[in-house]
């Protein structure tokens, strides 16, 4: 069967006896990018499969089991019958519930009506993106960064403008950078403080400076991804846009449960939209998904409400872990890597080794049984970098390194 692009043809292998024929694909798919760290965690568990010892340090999901007060909500959800359609935007009592989780850390009052739950994190992205992308207008976002955000704003058909992050800035934005990169297309300014995938955290100063610039430019949206604002280290707090009213009006805050309560795979997301986007972003997740899944959204509602016992823990154990590969990485020949100050990745400077980015992500995992992820898979200004997780035991980490020295010795 003949895939058509557009204009490109692509044929794959006819093994079945398959009939010809031509499909005409939308040229929005041939923009769509992947999340290679996906790909990664595919070819290391194929190895694995084959009887390799694998060390994963490329999925950025924790090693954790999600908290048992959790768990055993979301089973008596499904025992008590929660079986159905919830409403589009969440469950009132766990909007609520997020309403008041965000006053406690951020001391901003949210109303539950601004609140929309969703299937994970990536939604909140793609909704924000197909609220503001278009052929003609401009999106900027970090990069090296999250590599969805390029992908969603590709498939808008808006121009990706992406905001260079600096190792030697500690990977923060530079708010005067930021600013001059705005132009009467500009539509919407993607964020994220604390950073995937360089665990870098943007100053207070800095986005001080960036609200306050933006003065000038009201035509455009925020959209400050803080899925990882409850992983900072060395006594950082995290600062949320929702500190500034003065923005709120065109700010969206993406959270949820995923990072901070070992949940991953519960798939659970939720934003805080302004009042003029509410319900355009509604009627997006009725033609989407229709609603998210109700036992999960119990669960949820129990992480939020329950004991905070298990997240205190688990960022300890990536803070010491956070300690032990800064530093292995750091002694490495050829390798240099800034301190992480949130979430949990390092990002390690591998250029003086003489390796590409891609080069070294495919070395480490071929030869030493290392996954890993290229920095180029988060932009184009992720060359001479990989990304580490963190969110593996002190043992493998260890392990990890020592593997890998010889290669590049």
């Amino acid at each position: 069967m003949t895939l058509v692009y557009g204009s490109v043809y692509l044929s794959p292998k006819r093994d079945r006896g398959e009939t010809m024929s031509h499909l005409q694909f939308a040229k929005g798919i041939s923009r769509l990018g992947t999340e290679s760290a996906f790909v990664v965690l595919s070819r290391a568990q194929k190895l694995a499969a084959e009887g390799h010892d694998i060390i994963n340090l490329g999925i950025g999901q924790p090693d954790f089991r999600t908290p048992e007060h959790i768990v055993q909500a979301g089973i008596q959800a499904l025992k008590d019958g929660h079986h159905g359609y919830t409403p589009a935007n969440g469950l009132p009592q766990l909007r609520e519930a997020v309403a008041q989780d965000l006053h406690r850390r951020h001391g901003a009052t949210v109303s539950p009506d601004n609140v929309i739950v969703v299937p994970g994190g990536k939604p909140t992205m793609f909704f924000a993106v197909l609220m503001f992308g278009e052929p003609g207008v401009e999106i900027m976002y970090p990069n090296p960064g999250f590599p969805i955000y390029e992908s969603v704003i590709q498939y808008s058909g808006a121009t990706p403008v992406p905001i260079a992050l600096r190792e030697e800035n500690g990977f923060a934005f530079d708010a005067a950078t930021v600013l001059s990169q705005i132009t009467d297309r500009t539509r919407l300014i993607i964020i994220n403080s604390p950073a995937n995938p360089t665990g870098g955290v943007t100053p207070k100063a800095e986005i001080d400076k960036l609200v306050a610039g933006l003065a000038a430019h009201p035509q455009v949206a925020l959209l400050s991804d803080e899925i990882y604002s409850q992983m900072l280290y060395d006594g950082r707090a995290h600062v949320s846009l929702l500190s500034y009213p003065e923005i709120r009006d065109r700010l969206i805050v993406l959270d949820g449960w995923s990072k901070t309560y070992a949940m991953t795979g519960w798939r659970m997301g939720y934003a805080v939209w302004p009042d003029s986007m509410v319900d355009p972003v509604t009627r997006l997740c009725i033609n989407d998904h229709s609603c998210v899944n109700a036992a999960a959204q119990f669960a949820g509602l129990a992480a939020l409400t329950g004991p905070k016992d298990a997240v205190d823990e688990m960022v300890r154990q990536f803070d010491s872990r956070r300690r032990v590969i800064i530093e292995a990485l750091n002694d490495l020949p050829g390798v240099r890597c800034a301190d992480a100050a949130g979430a949990f990745y390092a990002f390690p400077n591998i250029s003086d080794t003489g390796l590409s980015a891609k080069e070294a992500q495919d070395l480490f995992l071929d030869q030493a049984g290392v996954a890993t992820v290229a920095g180029t898979s988060f932009g184009e200004h992720g060359e001479g970098f990989v990304r580490f997780s963190y969110a593996n035991s002190t043992e493998n980490i260890l392990r990890a390194v020592d593997r890998i020295r010889p290669l590049i010795g």
